[in-house]
């Protein structure tokens, strides 16, 4: 029970929600986040860290999806997601941390065969700021 609860067994768990969260599961980063800066509030640099890469690791993970799916499928991906990447290519995938429309823009971003290292930065830069705002709060 100790390992959960120090720094580093914790860790561990927030970069497994991070990453879990960033997929289809439907599980809240920011509250394992919130949760494991409220017992370690020493740890925030860290535990930023943690969850931005554990939660963009997900988040390139869908890309991978969605760069693997076949050309005929585009009716099935988001016509928002779409449309935003065909107007604002990688930039776009900036918000893939959103709720609902996240997701389907990191698959379709990968569909679309978005330079992979502008989707990751993007992508990564979005999540990191997330996770500032909710560590600051």
């Amino acid at each position: 029970m100790d390992i959960l609860l120090s720094p580093e067994g914790g860790l561990a768990g927030l970069l497994a929600a991070s990453l879990l969260a960033a997929t289809l599961v439907p599980l809240s980063s920011e509250a394992a986040l919130f949760g494991f800066l409220r017992v370690h509030p020493e740890h925030v640099t860290a535990a930023i860290a943690v969850a931005t890469v554990g939660n963009t690791a997900g988040g390139m993970t869908t890309y991978l999806i969605g760069r693997l799916l076949p050309g005929r499928v585009q009716a099935k991906l988001d016509a928002r997601a779409l449309g935003w990447l065909r107007r604002y290519g990688a930039v776009a995938t900036f918000l893939a941390w959103l709720p609902l429309v996240g997701d389907a823009l990191a698959a379709a971003a990968g569909w679309l065969r978005i330079n992979w290292v502008a989707a990751l930065a993007f992508m990564a830069t979005g999540r990191f700021a997330r996770y500032v705002v909710v560590a600051l709060l």
